[in-house]
């Protein structure tokens, strides 16, 4: 299963650090995918980071303000976010992607972890 936290209230401009901690799975061959769900819109990919870590991959809005990662060793994903803008606020998911080489923020996911809500105040 998967566990999200890091979320909160923050002031535009802030910062938050999203963590994704995976348990039960035999082995990390498998990509973690970052989405997002604003209010009354559809839930969007934001991040990925492959298996290794080796690679990554942002959405536009995102891109330069949040940076994915991960620890294989403590089974953890983290998503730090800087930069925030109102339009960041929502429900934050991490999510399991079936895929050893890569990643994709539109493959196939196997597993969801519940939510955390990022508020950005303007």
């Amino acid at each position: 299963q998967l566990q999200a936290s890091g979320g909160g209230l923050v002031q535009s401009g802030g910062s938050l650090r999203l963590s994704c901690v995976a348990s039960g799975f035999q082995d990390n061959d498998y990509a973690i995918v970052w989405f997002r769900q604003a209010p009354g819109r559809y839930r969007e990919g934001v991040s990925c980071i492959s298996s290794s870590g080796g690679s990554t991959y942002y959405i536009d809005d995102v891109k330069g303000r949040f940076t994915i990662s991960r620890d294989n060793a403590k089974n953890t994903v983290h998503l730090q976010m800087e930069s925030l803008k109102p339009e960041d606020t929502g429900v934050y998911f991490c999510a399991l992607e079936n895929m050893v080489a890569g990643c994709s923020i539109n493959g196939r996911i196997d597993s969801w972890s519940q939510g955390t809500l990022v508020t950005v105040s303007s």
